[in-house]
């Protein structure tokens, strides 16, 4: 199993372990570190696959860095929906946010 194969399988692995904790978690925090662990798995990939396709890696670091920025920002836009759903229903349990109000 070469270097490459064995980070492209870590990867993969952050990537389902992300997946599985969107689908199971019942709080909208725990999902969202399971999204943060979808992306820091396909980060992973990325930076694997620059280091193979460019002889400095400096595409995949490139890209990786994209990848932290966007999870960044996503990561602070849903923590500021998540305060204001805590603060209007008094709970952050997924599964009790059925209806949405204007």
């Amino acid at each position: 199993m070469t270097a490459l194969s064995m980070f492209q399988f870590v990867s993969l692995l952050l990537l389902a372990l992300g997946l599985f904790g969107v689908i199971w978690r019942r709080t909208l925090v725990g999902m969202l570190i399971s999204a943060e662990l979808m992306l820091n798995g396909a980060g992973l990939s990325i930076v694997a696959s620059g280091q193979l396709t460019d002889a400095s890696g400096t595409v995949g670091h490139a890209a990786a860095l994209f990848v932290m920025g966007l999870a960044a920002a996503e990561a602070a836009l849903v923590l500021a929906i998540i305060i204001v759903v805590a603060k209007r229903c008094g709970h952050i349990e997924s599964a009790r946010l059925r209806t949405l109000r204007g």
